[in-house]
């Protein structure tokens, strides 16, 4: 992959994704970095004629394989043009190949790919980073317009909202194992989702981060999870200088494996920089070799799921300990409320308690 990062802005309708282009631009060219972006290339093609409405199947078909053939085109010719500059930068996707998957069958998307001469695998590993802005439709509902997009047929009333809570979760369950995916909650302050794609980006960037403790909380089931995406999680701690957090993990779900190689450091009281890696399998087994030997590796089952436009991960244990569920919801500003769903129980809230930090949890007895 190149050196110069590749990320996409994607999410359901009505996300807040061009202001937020409109944001990264000004931030990071204020920071000295030229900022390359890749516009919506299905955009394009609706308001070129097509509709991916249309009755015709073969017309339906052509389209969705030229949105695909036109995005990697287009996202190639950005990377050509930002690597040949001589200051920093970056290229943004007004989303992604992945995106397309959602609007199409699984066997109409195998095909396409195919004919790009592709996989879906391999149109992943395209992208740095995928930040994932969650719909105003879902928790943000006052908010939610089809004002600013003329090609969007999900109206304003309660079957749109769901039409636009439905398609939000199709779009992020397409680009489920990706290395570097990030959900954008919405908030009641519009900004708080806007500085939380900067911080990501800057994330990305290498760009040291202010430390903020995540909202933690110890938890038990009393009803049925909505559909969430469920993965199997193998955590290995790895030999690392004083200071300096290194982490080797395996995600496993509906038969795919995707490695990350994490390393987390602190650079002052207030800052840490934070970098991953996608590793392969062998050089995964390769690194477990350099697992810390007073750490044990965590076993966990993650099950992730959307609720009320805020983003949850429930951790449930099975090794070192077990009978411990953790949830966790990541982007909720300081002065908000999380939206607990009815079916979880909060038993305590364990926000900044180190006790239940994995890197603790690991620490052999």
């Amino acid at each position: 992959m190149s050196n110069v990062k590749r990320i996409v802005l994607t999410g359901g309708p009505c996300a807040g994704k061009t202001t937020a282009l409109v944001r990264i631009i000004e931030h990071f060219s204020n920071l000295g970095f030229k900022v390359f972006t890749v516009p919506e290339v299905p955009t394009m093609y609706s308001q070129g004629g097509w509709s991916y409405l249309t009755p015709n199947r073969n017309l339906y078909y052509e389209g969705e394989l030229a949105i695909l053939q036109t995005q990697l085109a287009l996202e190639d010719s950005f990377m050509r043009l930002a690597e040949t500059c001589t200051k920093p930068t970056f290229v943004v996707c007004d989303r992604g190949t992945l995106d397309i998957s959602a609007y199409i069958s699984p066997e109409m998307w195998i095909e396409l790919c195919q004919k790009c001469g592709t996989t879906p695998n391999e149109l992943k590993d395209r992208y740095d980073a995928v930040l994932h802005l969650v719909s105003a439709a879902d928790g943000a509902e006052q908010y939610y317009t089809t004002a600013t997009n003329s090609t969007r047929y999900e109206q304003a009333n309660e079957e749109g909202l769901q039409l636009a809570r439905d398609l939000d979760k199709k779009v992020n369950k397409s680009w489920t194992g990706h290395s570097h995916l990030r959900v954008i909650n919405n908030h009641d302050d519009f900004d708080a989702k806007l500085n939380r794609v900067i911080m990501e980006i800057s994330n990305v960037l290498g760009i040291p981060q202010p430390i903020e403790e995540e909202r933690v909380y110890l938890v038990e089931l009393t009803g049925e999870l909505p559909e969430c995406i469920e993965s199997e999680i193998t955590q290995t701690y790895l030999v690392a200088d004083p200071g300096v957090e290194v982490r080797l993990r395996r995600r496993c779900w509906g038969g795919e494996v995707v490695n990350v190689h994490k390393t987390k450091k602190r650079v002052s009281r207030t800052e840490y920089l934070e970098t991953e890696r996608q590793v392969s399998n062998a050089l995964y087994e390769s690194l477990l070799q350099q697992a810390d030997p007073y750490r044990s590796t965590i076993r966990k089952t993650r099950r992730s799921f959307i609720w009320k436009g805020q983003y949850f991960e429930i951790d449930f244990f099975h090794e070192p300990v077990d009978n411990l569920m953790v949830l966790q919801t990541k982007g909720v500003a300081e002065q908000e409320s999380v939206n607990f769903p009815p079916f979880i129980k909060v038993l305590q809230d364990i926000t900044g308690n180190k006790q239940y930090y994995n890197y603790n949890i690991a620490l052999r007895r």
